[in-house]
């Protein structure tokens, strides 16, 4: 949008202002930005009116007089016709109420913030409708030729004819007229009869005789009425006969109705030339045929994809004997089968017809055509064809079906195609005594290359991949890559007990020589999982599962394996056991089957009233009243009974079935909701959440995450983002893309489980974040001092020489606060500081007593992989506590997770 006049953007969030004002620039808006409801007013009052353009404001949360006086002057005369589009959380009363009472208004949710442009673009530039009825006739003048030998007779005849707005010339003979005639451009011409030399009606003559007048009425014009006169002057080709005794009213109506007569004919001829123009540039190729299928006219389009010189090769002769006698493989179409041809006979019409026009060259080409009969007047005249050259799109689409069956980077079949190969497969051995094998080929390092030699080197690995394997196909196997790194073969017709032998076969193939990129030589190796097809086989479903399974198996069993599926083994119970918490997943986040606990995190110089445990974190309140308090976010998945299930039974299963970024955003959406609605209490509240290596990866996450903060207008400052150390160095580059990002927006980062992975301190300088979380097992192990204390002491000391701080986890007794004091530790979280609370207790924090502490008294049930786990009472709750799971699986010793500071990611 180019324009000088100003926007005001009036907006108290930062976050909001800044995300908003980004949009509406990067469209062209030039803004005045204020951060204040006053300023606001001082601004709007002061502008120009004839410079401002649009006013955009955030209709406030809360009642604020200052608000209340911005939108009152909105709401006066001055401004009254300025466009405002109002922000707002919700469609409040409030809202509704004000604009409903004023115009040029728009109310836009802030949920819907990307659609403000348009939103402005609208009120500011309403659409104007052209009323249809206003003709743009032209107003040019008429152009007459008045040929009369008697000079007092023209110049009468001129001034009465300028007085009416013809541009008028003469001539006193005819010869004189013929000349004039023939050098300019004339409308009508008016010729008197009787002249010296050549008649007025001679005149006539050789006018209609030459190309260049022949279109141009002529009237007579004589002073003696004879019936002779009128005979030959229409005889010769005049349109009129006028004579110079009538009233001059008479001879102007004469005039009138020759003009109209012009004007007419000039609209027809104006129209019959613009459809001949759009007919010779439109690009679709077009002919025009009788009934009897004769072409009557082409335009250039179709001369040109046609390969004809000139219309002559092609006007006069039959379509069907010339463009459409032969099908595309040259066979001769009977005349009386030619479908095209009956089209013109019966006057049909057919749109997108294929066929195949054939070139002066005797190319086919193929066509895609429409036939419309011509009616003019409601008589038949023929019919009109429009065709264009599908050629390319016969390409592409031969492309567009290459591609929905194969793999883009290696070429190979992809999912799609290869399921119904091995449907078709299961299929024939129903009917047969053979054996088919089914592998399913997983390459072992591919993630590993793709992290710590960037993309491209993970892309020509998986080519290299398929490469190998392609090598030890036979002409009667089928090889498909099914997604990442996972590659499926059949292999048809194989020997009994060969399956073992062939498998490792490819394994040695894919092993036999190192991955070369750039100047680093890598060894591949992969797990393979098999399992048989015979006539026994249910389903390619079936069968597809079993060689997951063993696949699954294989990688398992520590890598570079072959497994072999086996009806009697018992890894189909547990892969049965991971799809049932697959599908309570994917249940949970449909139907909101999750839930949020919050679990203080304080500053370990509060921590002064050791007596009891689990109230640190109130007395750290009331000794700052002001302060922010922090807390984890905790996920727990709410059972069929109501009873809490701990991550480490289903976040296993998410990661294997990508669902983490899918869980993340449902924290995310219910976490800021939650910071929301706490938000105006005289206490403010941050959160801490964990991201999944899956939100790593994904593109959205950032966009989500920017997103969902302005919809719910929270301060970025109040939320940390926790990732797991040995997590981020897996996806360093994405980890260090999406911290750059988000910390631009203001919000803070701390790494989890610091100091469990290999040279956690030298990775220090690749992560940007604010925060240590020192692991578990460090915490617990501090108070027997050697390696454990020395460990957290070095931590919090390097952390504090990068303007760091740290955070001890499954802080569990007093004597570990002590130690942790001493070591230099920042913040501590754990059972001893605060026992986690229900999300619908965090809006009322201050109101908490010892009650409304979770009741864990009634039995809690959690199954995984078939383990049940009571807990009876709270006593028994604080022993479990000391345990912290690091292994990923479910650890029965901990069911609540409070240990493990209940993860979003594992």
């Amino acid at each position: 949008m180019s324009t000088l006049a100003k926007v005001v953007l009036v907006e108290v969030s930062a976050t909001r202002r800044r995300a908003l004002a980004a949009m509406l620039q990067a469209k062209g808006f030039e803004l005045h930005i204020v951060t204040s409801y006053g300023d606001a007013i001082a601004v709007i009052s002061a502008t120009d009116r004839a410079q401002l353009a649009a006013v955009v404001i955030s209709w406030p949360d809360y009642s604020d007089h200052r608000a209340n006086d911005a939108f009152a002057l909105l709401r006066a005369r001055e401004f009254s016709q300025l466009p405002v589009l109002v922000l707002a959380d919700s469609t409040e009363a409030g809202a509704v109420n004000w604009l409903m009472k004023r115009a040029q208004t728009a109310l836009l949710l802030w949920s819907d913030y990307s659609e403000a442009p348009e939103a402005l673009s609208k009120l500011i530039a309403p659409i104007h409708r052209t009323d249809p009825s206003v003709s743009h006739r032209g107003l040019q003048q008429l152009r007459v030729l008045f040929v009369d030998d008697s000079p007092t007779v023209r110049v009468a005849f001129r001034r009465l004819l300028q007085s009416e707005n013809f541009f008028v010339d003469t001539a006193s003979s005819a010869e004189e007229g013929l000349e004039r005639a023939l050098a300019a451009d004339f409308d009508i011409a008016i010729i008197d009869y009787f002249m010296p030399g050549d008649s007025g009606a001679g005149l006539v003559r050789k006018l209609k005789a030459n190309q260049k007048t022949q279109a141009m009425p002529c009237a007579i014009i004589t002073g003696t009425y004879s019936d002779r006169v009128i005979t030959e002057s229409l005889a010769a080709g005049a349109v009129e006969c006028m004579f110079k005794s009538e009233a001059r009213e008479l001879f102007l109506a004469r005039m009138k109705s020759l003009s109209r007569t012009i004007w007419d004919r000039k609209l027809i001829d104006n129209e019959r030339r613009r459809l001949h123009g759009i007919l010779n540039s439109v690009g679709d190729g077009v002919y025009g045929v009788d009934s009897a299928g004769k072409i009557q006219f082409v335009n250039p389009a179709a001369l040109v994809m046609l390969g004809f010189p000139h219309r002559e090769a092609l006007v006069g002769k039959r379509a069907a004997g010339i463009l459409h006698h032969a099908f595309e493989d040259g066979t001769k179409i009977p005349a009386s089968a030619c479908f095209l041809s009956q089209c013109y006979r019966d006057n049909q019409q057919v749109a997108g017809w294929q066929t195949v026009f054939w070139r002066e060259d005797g190319a086919p080409l193929p066509v895609e055509c429409t036939v419309y009969p011509l009616d003019i007047d409601g008589q038949r005249e023929g019919s009109v064809v429009a065709f264009r050259d599908v050629s390319q799109r016969r390409l592409l689409e031969d492309e567009l079906r290459w591609q929905a069956n194969h793999d883009a980077l290696t070429k190979l079949h992809n999912r799609a195609y290869f399921e119904q190969q091995l449907q078709q497969e299961v299929a024939r051995l129903r009917r047969s005594e053979q054996l088919s094998l089914l592998l399913f080929i997983d390459c072992d390092r591919f993630k590993y290359i793709n992290d710590t030699a960037g993309h491209a080197a993970g892309d020509q690995l998986l080519v290299d991949f398929s490469h190998r394997l392609k090598q030890r196909l036979r002409a009667s196997d089928s090889l498909a890559r099914m997604g990442g790194d996972e590659y499926a073969l059949i292999l048809r017709n194989v020997a009994p007990n060969s399956a073992q032998q062939l498998a490792e076969e490819f394994l040695r193939a894919l092993s036999k020589t190192p991955f070369v990129y750039g100047d680093k030589n890598y060894w591949i190796t992969a797990s393979v999982g098999i399992a048989t097809i015979d006539r026994r086989t249910a389903s390619a479903t079936e069968v597809m599962q079993n060689a997951d399974i063993a696949c699954h198996v294989a990688k398992n069993r520590g890598r570079n394996q072959v497994y072999l599926y086996s009806d009697d083994s018992k890894e189909r119970d547990s892969m049965d056991v991971e799809l049932n918490w697959s599908v309570r997943v994917e249940d949970a986040l449909q139907k909101d089957k999750f839930c949020l606990l919050f679990q203080p995190v304080i500053p370990i110089a509060r921590c002064d009233d050791l007596a009891a445990p689990g109230t640190l974190w109130e007395s750290a309140r009331r000794a700052m009243p002001r302060a922010r308090m922090f807390f984890e976010v905790l996920l727990r998945m709410v059972g069929p009974h109501g009873e809490l299930i701990v991550p480490n039974a289903f976040l296993p299963t998410a990661e294997r079935y990508n669902l983490m970024h899918s869980i993340d955003r449902w924290v995310i959406q219910h976490a800021f909701k939650a910071l929301k609605d706490y938000a105006h209490s005289d206490q403010p509240v941050g959160l801490s959440l964990n991201l999944s290596a899956q939100s790593l990866a994904n593109a959205g996450t950032v966009d989500y995450i920017q997103d969902r903060t302005i919809a719910f207008g929270i301060d970025p400052k109040s939320i940390t983002f926790e990732l797991t150390e040995t997590r981020a160095l897996n996806n360093l580059s994405a980890a260090r893309e999406l911290i750059a990002q988000l910390k631009a927006l203001g919000f803070r980062f701390a790494l989890d489980d610091f100091g469990s992975g290999f040279s956690s301190f030298a990775h220090l300088k690749d992560l940007d974040v604010d925060f240590l979380k020192i692991d578990g097992v460090f915490t617990q192990g501090i108070l027997n001092g050697g390696v454990d204390a020395a460990v957290v002491k070095a931590i919090a000391a390097i952390a504090h020489s990068v303007n760091k701080q740290t955070i001890a986890e499954n802080v569990d007794r007093p004597e570990i606060i002590e130690a942790l004091r001493a070591a230099g530790v920042d913040y501590v979280q754990g059972y001893f500081v605060g026992v986690p609370k229900l999300q619908m207790e965090l809006a009322d924090l201050p109101a908490l007593a010892a009650a409304d502490v979770l009741d864990f008294s009634r039995e809690t049930e959690i199954r995984a992989s078939g383990l049940r786990t009571e807990v009876a009472n709270l006593e028994e709750l604080d022993a479990l506590a000391d345990n912290k799971s690091t292994s990923g699986e479910f650890d029965a010793r901990d069911p609540f997770g409070f240990a493990a500071i209940g993860r979003i990611a594992s």
